[in-house]
């Protein structure tokens, strides 16, 4: 929670994945180059979005169902994706 200019503002983070079940090209691609680098045990890389959300008020239920909401509606398709909202 932050506190701007005497208003209290929630941080809260979206972190959005494609389901293990969905293909991700990008993910296999970054895979494959690894070893080609250098970088010896990586099995799997999925990649994902991270949105951070400042929204007015405290980092409470209310502004994580808020997050939640946004999540459903704009920034996650919840058809091939999932996200998981915490405050940071």
């Amino acid at each position: 929670m932050l506190i701007s200019e005497g208003a209290i503002v929630a941080r809260v983070v979206v972190d959005v994945m494609l389901k293990p079940e969905i293909l991700d090209p990008q993910g296999q691609a970054i895979a494959r180059k690894l070893p080609q680098m250098g970088f010896e045990g990586v099995s799997a890389v999925r990649q994902g979005k991270r949105f951070e959300l400042e929204l007015d008020g405290p980092a409470d239920e209310a502004a994580l169902e808020q997050a939640r909401k946004i999540a459903d509606t704009l920034l996650a398709n919840p058809v091939i994706e999932t996200y998981e909202v915490h405050v940071l």
